[in-house]
């Protein structure tokens, strides 16, 4: 388990605040990056290996997350 106590936490700029789908994530942390939830910030986060979080960002740039219409 990624040891996240020393995380700097960010959400993005393109969060709406009063939205109810708000990550955060942290970058600061060698080797790994972790998200987490903004309305429960004490709750569970996960930590993704740097190769991992940038290809989950490729692909939601990609689309392939997007629900069909």
């Amino acid at each position: 388990m990624a040891d996240l106590s020393g995380a700097v936490w960010r959400k993005s700029a393109r969060s709406d605040n009063g939205g109810n789908s708000c990550v955060e994530v942290a970058k600061n942390l060698p080797g790994v990056v972790g998200v987490r939830d903004s309305k429960d910030r004490s709750g569970p986060a996960l930590a993704f290996g740097h190769d991992a979080w940038v290809a989950f960002l490729d692909g939601v740039r990609a689309g392939e997350f997007d629900l069909p219409e």
